[in-house]
C-alpha cells in the first residue's frame, strides 16, 4: 500500500453547486415536475457526501466500497467522491516514552533502560492499511527495538573496548533511530529522534557494581600518581646531576628516589625527620 492524491475540489465550489441543485430542484418542483425535482435532490445529497473538512496537519483517507481511493493532506474545505469512508490521521510530531525495561547487557548484567521516541506518520495509506492501530505498533515496535540493542553493548567496561551504554550514550542513540526506522517503515511511519531517558544497573547488583566502579577509579587514580612520581624523581636526580650540586653514587640515588616516592605516593603527608648530628 502507498499513498496517492485522491480527486478533490475546493469545499467552497461544491457547496455552491449543492445550492444550485436544490434552487433547481425547488424551481422545478414548483413547475409540477416533480420527478426532475426529486432527481436533482438526490444529486445534491450525493454531492454533500462528499464534503470533508481537513485540519492542519491532518490526512484524510479515503475509502470507496473497500478500495482505498487516495489521501487528502491540504487543510481547507474540499469536495471528494461522494458515498464514502473518511478516516483522519495525525501527522503530527509525538512522542513515546517507553517504560523502564529490565534486560541483560551483552555480558549478561541486569539494567534497567528507557528511551524517548519522538515520529510522526508519512504514509497516511500504511499507517491505515498496512497495520492494526499504528500507535501500538510504535510502542510495542519501540520496545523491542530498546531490548535488541540494550543487548549488543555492555552497561560499563573497565577494559578497552570500542562502545558501552554509559560511555557512548549519542551512538546508541543514532543506532536505536536507525533500527527502529527500518521496523516502521512498514507503517508509514518516520523516527525523528530517540534518545535513552534512564540507564541503570539494576536494583539487585548496582551496590557491587558501584563498588567495582569505586575500585576502578581508584585504581586509576593510583596509576597517575605512580607515573607522576617516578617522573618527578627521574627529574630531580637528573637536575641534581647537571648542576653538579651533589654528587651522588647509586646507593644514595636509590635512597633518594624512594625517599621521593614515598613522600608523593603516601595518602598522608610525610613527616620528615631533621638530623641534628650525634653527640660523639
Amino acid at each position: 500500500m502507498k499513498e496517492n492524491k485522491v480527486f478533490q475540489v475546493n469545499g467552497f465550489i461544491g457547496i455552491l453547486a449543492i445550492v444550485i441543485l436544490i434552487g433547481l430542484s425547488v424551481f422545478t418542483f414548483i413547475n409540477q415536475s416533480i420527478g426532475m425535482a426529486i432527481l436533482l435532490i438526490i444529486i445534491a445529497a450525493l454531492l454533500a457526501s462528499g464534503i470533508t473538512i481537513v485540519q492542519p496537519n491532518q490526512a484524510i483517507v479515503v475509502t470507496f466500497f473497500g478500495s482505498y481511493l487516495g489521501s487528502i493532506r491540504t487543510s481547507g474545505l474540499f469536495l471528494t467522491v461522494p458515498l464514502t469512508i473518511r478516516r483522519s490521521v495525525s501527522l503530527r510530531v509525538r512522542n513515546f516514552n517507553s517504560k523502564r525495561l529490565k534486560v541483560n547487557d551483552v555480558d549478561g548484567n541486569p539494567i534497567e533502560i528507557a528511551a524517548v521516541i519522538v515520529f510522526k506518520v508519512v504514509d497516511s495509506a500504511k499507517a491505515v492499511f498496512d497495520v492494526d492501530h499504528y500507535e501500538e505498533f510504535v510502542e510495542i515496535q519501540s520496545e523491542t527495538a530498546i531490548r535488541h540493542v540494550a543487548t549488543k553493548y555492555p552497561y560499563d567496561t573497565f577494559e578497552n573496548v570500542e562502545l558501552t551504554l554509559r560511555g557512548n550514550a549519542e551512538e546508541v542513540s543514532n543506532e536505536l533511530a536507525t533500527e527502529l526506522q527500518a521496523r516502521l517503515d512498514v507503517a508509514g511511519v518516520k523516527v525523528v529522534e530517540a534518545r535513552l531517558t534512564h540507564l541503570a544497573y539494576s536494583t539487585e547488583i548496582a551496590q557491587a557494581m558501584l563498588q567495582r566502579q569505586q575500585a576502578s577509579a581508584i585504581i586509576s587514580a593510583r596509576q597517575k600518581i605512580v607515573e607522576g612520581a617516578v617522573g618527578m624523581a627521574q627529574m630531580a636526580i637528573k637536575q641534581l646531576e647537571q648542576d653538579k650540586t651533589i654528587d651522588l653514587d647509586d646507593e644514595r640515588k636509590v635512597q633518594m628516589v624512594n625517599n621521593l616516592l614515598v613522600a608523593i605516593v603516601a595518602e598522608k603527608p610525610a613527616q620528615p625527620v631533621i638530623n641534628a648530628g650525634t653527640l660523639y
